[in-house]
């Protein structure tokens, strides 16, 4: 009984339900400031804590976890929060935007208006996921110099300057590499002042009959699709990484290879832990929704906090597994693959 009324506590403290809301109002920022802290601290740490490979291996892996989550925390600020803060200002003031018709049928306290205004919330993530990828590859070499004092090319060019006159075909010899970026060119053309026009144009978007019916349609998948959009957001974030590390002329060939094989090894493993996990929690946490629901059932805030609830749980979820368990698997596995098929192609 006293472990009960603790639970009840909690369920319906006002702190925890002001938390949920604001998950639920930010969504796309909260998941992202997340994923800034655990690549800045726990992922690093346990890349550079992996036994059995090479330094250099770990230094451009460390590297693309800073830039990774520092430029999608700064991208998620610049275009995320101003479309969050657009829909919110919807929801305080529907009548000004949303039509009569709308508001009857469409209002913003059904499920079917929460379940599209979340989807454009989390689009977000796609829209940005290739701009991400392209300057995150461009700022590794940037932090590999300045942060790690490593540079890749300094060996290539201390033995072209021995042996001048030996015609060795040398592939980061071809060209000077590329001069890091100027803060200007790196900046995205958005200014988070968006404000009213903003609001109008996703208002417009909400108005409309086809949008309003696709939400009605699969408005049940509600708790789902975060998880939904995560999993597209992160596949579309390592193909275009893939990609643009295959292009760059400012990361040595071998250890592009490594890049690639950590980024697919763990996108392909926190996917399926993500849904693994997150089916199997909603599993035994059915009782304990149920409850806060009872709990809170004279809340006019409810479906906000349901909402944050269904936010809160992948993100954990994804950041204890992405960022804290898998980094150390997945470094040890791409250097091992790398150094696999070097071996092979040598034997061939």
């Amino acid at each position: 009984m006293r472990i009960n009324g603790i639970t009840n506590k909690i369920l319906t403290n006002k702190t925890f339900l002001k938390g949920l809301e604001k998950i639920s109002d930010h969504g796309t920022s909260f998941g992202a400031a997340a994923s800034l802290a655990m690549a800045l601290g726990v992922r690093t740490f346990s890349i550079y804590n992996t036994p059995d490979v090479g330094k250099e291996n770990k230094l451009y892996l460390m590297a693309n976890s800073i830039c990774s989550g520092l430029v999608k925390f700064g991208l998620v600020e610049a275009v995320a929060l101003p479309i969050e803060n657009a829909v919110n200002r919807i929801d305080k003031n529907s009548a000004k935007y949303l039509q009569a018709s709308t508001l009857k049928n469409f209002n913003p306290n059904s499920r079917g208006y929460k379940f599209i205004t979340q989807i454009i919330k989390l689009s977000t993530g796609v829209l940005t996921a290739i701009p991400k990828s392209v300057i995150t590859v461009a700022l590794i070499p940037i932090v590999m110099a300045k942060v790690f004092k490593f540079n890749p090319f300094d060996e290539i060019k201390k033995a072209a300057e021995k042996y001048p006159y030996k015609n060795i075909p040398n592939p980061f010899l071809k060209e000077k590499p590329p001069e890091p970026k100027k803060e200007s060119e790196l900046s995205v053309p958005f200014t988070g002042r968006l404000g009213d026009k903003l609001s109008k144009s996703i208002g417009k978007i909400i108005n409309n009959k086809k949008v309003q019916n696709f939400a009605k349609k699969y408005e049940m998948e509600d708790e789902d699709i975060y998880k939904h959009v995560t999993a597209l957001t992160d596949v579309m974030l390592t193909s275009a990484a893939v990609a643009q590390t295959n292009k760059s002329d400012s990361i040595k060939e071998n250890c592009k290879k490594v890049l690639n094989y950590n980024n697919i090894i763990s996108t392909a493993i926190s996917i399926g832990a993500m849904y693994t996990f997150d089916d199997l929690i909603k599993k035994h946490t059915t009782e304990s929704l149920e409850k806060f629901k009872e709990l809170n059932k004279n809340n006019p805030k409810l479906p906000k906090y349901i909402q944050g609830m269904n936010i809160l749980r992948p993100t954990i979820i994804c950041a204890v597994v992405y960022y804290g368990i898998l980094p150390m698997f997945s470094t040890f596995m791409s250097d091992k693959i790398e150094k696999f098929v070097n071996r092979n192609k040598k034997a061939g």
